[in-house]
């Protein structure tokens, strides 16, 4: 087949035969050269999109999803290559392609989305400047360059599209500038667009707005859609083929729904057990397991035999776990028997308690004024001692706010914070150096919250010197046990944040949260920055964490299928105010305002499975 020359490329696909596919690779090899030698990253990979398709790659960090998406635009790191197969566009081999020839595809033929908005946007530039930067490099930025920009944009969904232009990256929302980056990806009408990760970032509601946007976009430009995730939930209401990658190598392909129904191989079934968008219960400890097994083993025995079961280290607790029609915080064993809990504590019983919080910014404006904004309004809810209460909203909703206010890390404008019964508010001096011991966070961003130039060693132990517990063979004693808490060796203690995994990071913020056997975790965002198998992985360890020390958490998420695996209760904020407050099950399976509704039909993949 002949090759478009470089002026069609721009225009929108000519027709073609059927079953000629857009992109075909085949038997596709990427290595890279390290200091320890080459690096097989993808082996014998093999996909193919026909045009106006949407086929979706899944696969934790490091699959080599991205790796393999990335040859076909011709954009491995320059100790990359591709060592064997092919990259079939259009009926031409560009697997070795040329530079120049590359570049007359990128942009004309071949767009992408990448991943993170706020580095793939220069901070510097206007977004209009960067708009006109990709027309201009492909020849069509043309005399009226302001009004081609406008258009890219509006055609992107943002409003005021002119005014927007003339705006810098940090004035954007999240949103916002993950549209910027699908009107720059789309502004030469390419054929075929790589999207990375174009939505992870973002709430559900957000990410269903732009997917949708996306959607109606690549519809009417005829462009097919290469969409690289980790989300097999979203991969399978989005695509019509599935890719699934482990490992460099593609160990699954089909259609999305068949493999998401009947999935083949063992990866691909841990892909879809784990998948939050998909879970249907809150999780069980081992324990909980291990005393219902106890308890139906003893219910299917005869009452008047001679054996039973032994039962005796089973808990109302234990047994109480697994029915959902059970309540969580009753199915706590009481508290003072628990490891870290305080004398006298009775599990059940309100450990937090917000009353009528208020948070008021002022915001700088024009000549010197300023104005009042209200991040939180009014809020109240309590939290029973060894139970989880998920705080759940958009981005801007106050939830992140209310979390620092609870950590005493803000001062609210209104309202009382009680702890044990202590209002918060007025510690000074030991009782809050006291209360936080008591009270830990663990951040969103495992690679932010530890420091780089401490090795993890140090990093554990740092609020055990700070609050002046043991000598130093003793804390390196604490530090070898929270390494055990967290299933991790006790060699990573002289390892460095850089030398860790995502997952692994967040294990370390968690084992550094528990060194001081505190009664509330505050988890702000903990698990969102992280793949699908080890977003499993933490949540479980985060529940048998509470199982075991009966710790209490408040869960800050905007991910609602998180919440139904981990949280007892749930409070919904949106835009400062709780609009809704209910048992998890109940929010679930009865939502009482429109905007909780909107969350739930928002989680990709919710209903697929029904």
């Amino acid at each position: 087949m002949s090759n478009h020359a470089k002026d069609e490329t721009v225009k929108p696909a000519a027709p073609r035969a059927d079953d000629a596919p857009l992109l075909e690779i085949r038997d596709l090899a990427i290595t890279f050269e390290t200091s320890n030698g080459p690096v097989k990253a993808v082996r014998n990979a093999h996909l193919t999109i026909m045009p106006g398709e949407t086929v979706a790659i899944v696969g934790e960090s490091g699959s080599g999803k991205s790796t393999t998406a990335l040859a076909a635009i011709g954009l491995l790191p320059s100790n990359g290559r591709v060592s064997a197969g092919r990259i079939i566009f259009d009926g031409e081999d560009i697997a070795n392609a040329s530079e120049k020839r590359i570049i007359e595809l990128r942009g004309n033929s071949i767009g992408m989305v990448p991943q993170d908005p706020m580095s793939n946007l220069n901070p510097v530039w206007k977004i209009g400047f960067q708009v006109k930067e990709t027309l201009k490099a492909n020849g069509l930025a043309g005399a009226n360059s302001k009004e081609r920009v406008a258009e890219v944009l509006s055609e992107a969904g943002l409003p005021d599209a002119a005014a927007r232009a003339k705006q810098y990256p940090h004035e954007f929302s999240g949103g916002m500038r993950q549209r910027a980056l699908i009107a720059i990806g789309l502004a030469c009408r390419p054929r075929l667009l790589i999207a990375d990760e174009p939505t992870s970032a973002l709430d559900v509601t957000v990410q269903r707005q732009i997917l949708d946007h996306l959607d109606r976009m690549t519809t009417e430009l005829g462009t097919a859609v290469l969409l690289i995730t980790h989300d097999l939930g979203l991969a399978a209401e989005r695509a019509e083929k599935l890719v699934v990658m482990y490992k460099g190598q593609v160990v699954e392909s089909g259609p999305a729904l068949e493999i998401l129904r009947n999935p083949q191989h063992p990866y691909t079934q841990r892909l879809v057990n784990s998948a939050p968008s998909l879970a249907s219960r809150r999780l069980q400890s081992q324990k909980a397991k291990d005393a219902l097994a106890a308890a139906v083993a003893e219910l299917d025995t005869p009452a008047d035999a001679d054996t039973a079961p032994d039962t005796a280290g089973a808990t109302p607790a234990d047994a109480g776990h697994a029915p959902s029609s059970i309540p969580a915080a009753a199915a706590k064993p009481p508290a003072a028997s628990l490891d870290g809990q305080r004398k006298g504590a009775q599990a059940g019983e309100t450990i937090l308690e917000i009353k009528n919080l208020t948070k008021v910014f002022k915001l700088r404006g024009a000549l010197g004024k300023s104005s009042d904004f209200k991040a939180v309004d009014d809020v109240s809810f309590s939290v029973p001692r060894g139970t989880t209460m998920a705080i759940v909203g958009e981005s801007g909703s106050g939830k992140s706010t209310v979390a620092q206010m609870a950590l005493s890390l803000l001062a609210p404008t209104e309202g009382s914070i009680l702890f044990d019964g202590v209002e918060v508010n007025t510690l000074k001096g030991k009782a809050l150096f006291d209360f936080r011991r008591r009270v830990q966070p663990i951040f969103q961003d495992p690679y932010g919250s530890l420091d780089p130039m401490f090795n993890i060693y140090r990093t554990i132990e740092e609020p055990l010197k700070i609050h002046r517990i043991g000598d130093a063979k003793s804390r390196e004693k604490k530090v070898r046990e929270l390494l055990d808490q967290v299933s991790m060796p006790a060699s990573t203690m002289h390892r460095f944040p850089n030398e860790l995994s995502g997952g692994q990071r967040q294990r370390i913020a968690i084992a550094r949260a528990l060194a001081l056997n505190p009664d509330v975790i505050i988890c702000d965002e903990a698990v969102s920055a992280l793949d699908v198998l080890v977003q499993a992985q933490v949540l479980n360890l985060l529940n048998e964490l509470q199982e075991d020390l009966g710790l209490t958490y408040l869960f800050i998420t905007h991910d609602l299928a998180v919440v139904r695996q981990i949280a007892d209760h749930v409070t919904v904020m949106q835009k400062g105010r709780v609009v809704e407050a209910a048992s998890t099950d109940e929010v679930f399976s009865n939502p009482k305002q429109v905007y909780t509704q909107e969350l739930l039909n928002a989680i990709p993949g919710a209903t697929l499975l029904v």
